[in-house]
């Protein structure tokens, strides 16, 4: 019978059920793959102070100002018309009247973090978190924004953080990726699979999508049993086709990331029902993260898989909160009612987080792990509304917004940088996303400007040609 390669796989049972096969080959020795050369990063350059990373992500611009950053000269100007000499840069165009926060804000823990009622789980954790609340985006616009806040870069095709980290520092294990992405299990985030691409890496870095509700791997099994000997048969089968495809294909990055992947797949096929499979958890596990409850079933689930996959080596974990731009919203763009809109997506992921901090650190992990809280920008201090109007929602503020950090090698308890009286722009201390990057590699015992790849004529890095370690965040 005449048979070629696509249709093999598709005989077997289609998508990653020739996985095992195709593994199996490899490790025997039957098959050898091409694997193309590429330059060694030598990473790390220095000692580290973290060895992994979770990075929480919220789509759709969180508001600083509900949140983490306390303005109260925008409380005492509440219904009063901005005072700018130029019309502000604003997405829709609309400049209402300022409008105070619509929750209270509290002293917090013994550092006394200022964090609003919005987070009563995360404010029991303030004495964790190191607070950047001077952060400065290029756009106002939610796509190329999440681009940059995940790769350095507005425009697609360059490598997502969690790839430079694949490619830099590798996977501590040998049964799951080094880069894993958990997308908000409503949806994807604006961009999609482009916010964890490869880029110009090779393909084997970028992120692997494992969902926190239902299947979490599609074809990761056969789509049927397969009888008696079928499964020796199509691993010699696969190893003479993919031996002809090989010779005829020496040295194709992807077509080896294909084959190193199928590998990686046949060992997934144990590693991935274990770490997602909870049962194991006891109930007071399940209820830190909140997997008891209908509200934050989804989100932490996502948290506690994290932590599960952190202990087995995954390097760089990334967590989605909020998606795409439809209606109903289903992210935190607080445009209409930003009150109604930000307590429903807060409910989602404010307990859970929590308990993940609190577990990383009743397990000893925080120590050497790295936690983000990130989002593409902030929001605007006046209403999304007519001039004379204080309006219920906010417009994009990439001028001034908040991010935080937690864990291994920071200060804790420490709230950097300001934005102006109104919380408008960033006023002392304006940190970039390059710098954040920087930071962030360095705190893995990376010097960003080392941590580079030759393409197309260029020394690519994550940070461009730009970047500089927040060094006043470092314990």
């Amino acid at each position: 019978m005449s048979i070629d390669r696509r249709g093999f796989f598709s005989w077997v049972g289609g998508g990653l059920a020739g996985a095992a096969a195709a593994s199996l080959m490899l490790r025997d020795g039957t098959l050898q793959a091409a694997v193309p050369s590429e330059s060694n990063p030598a990473c790390p350059h220095f000692a580290p102070k973290a060895n992994r990373v979770i990075h929480i992500c919220l789509c759709g611009a969180m508001s600083h100002l509900d949140t983490f950053d306390y303005k109260p000269g925008l409380i005492a100007a509440h219904g009063q018309a901005l005072k700018s000499s130029s019309r502000p840069d604003v997405f829709f165009g609309q400049v209402g009247r300022l409008r105070r926060p619509d929750w209270s804000f509290r002293k917090r823990g013994q550092s006394g973090l200022w964090i609003s009622d919005l987070f009563p789980h995360l404010a029991e954790a303030a004495d964790e978190l190191t607070v950047i609340r001077s952060m400065v985006a290029e756009t106002s616009n939610h796509t190329p924004a999440t681009f940059q806040e995940n790769s350095g870069f507005r425009l697609n095709g360059f490598p997502a953080l969690g790839s430079w980290l694949s490619y830099g520092l590798g996977s501590e294990s040998d049964d799951l990726p080094a880069f894993v992405v958990i997308p908000d299990a409503r949806e994807f985030p604006p961009g999609g699979a482009i916010n964890w691409s490869n880029g110009f890496l090779p393909a084997r870095h970028q992120g692997v999508v494992v969902r926190p509700r239902g299947t979490p791997i599609d074809d990761l099994f056969p789509a049927r049993p397969l009888e008696t000997g079928a499964d020796s048969a199509a691993r010699n089968l696969l190893a003479d086709l993919n031996r002809r495809h090989l010779d005829d294909r020496a040295g194709e990055d992807a077509l080896s990331a294909r084959i190193k992947g199928y590998e990686l797949a046949a060992r997934m096929q144990t590693s991935v029902p274990l770490v997602t499979n909870l049962k194991g958890e006891s109930k007071e596990v399940l209820a830190c993260y909140g997997v008891d409850r209908p509200e934050t079933a989804d989100f932490g689930r996502a948290c506690l898989i994290a932590r599960r996959m952190l202990e087995r080596g995954v390097r760089f974990i990334q967590l989605f909160s909020g998606g795409t731009f439809g209606s109903p919203r289903r992210n935190w763009d607080g445009h209409e009612n930003l009150k109604n809109n930000h307590s429903e997506e807060a409910l989602r992921i404010d307990r859970p987080i929590a308990g993940l901090l609190r577990d990383l650190r009743r397990k000893g992990m925080l120590d050497d792990t790295l936690v983000l809280f990130t989002t593409e920008f902030g929001r605007t201090p006046f209403a999304q509304s007519a001039a004379d109007v204080v309006g219920t929602g906010r417009d994009h503020n990439p001028q001034g917004f908040t991010v935080w950090m937690a864990g291994a090698g920071l200060k804790h308890g420490l709230a950097h940088g300001s934005t102006d009286e109104i919380g408008w722009k960033t006023a002392e201390n304006p940190v970039t996303w390059p710098d954040f990057h920087a930071t962030v590699l360095h705190l893995l015992g990376i010097d960003h400007q080392k941590l580079t790849f030759y393409h197309n004529g260029i020394q690519r890095r994550l940070t461009n040609v730009h970047g500089e370690v927040v060094k006043a965040i470092l314990a």
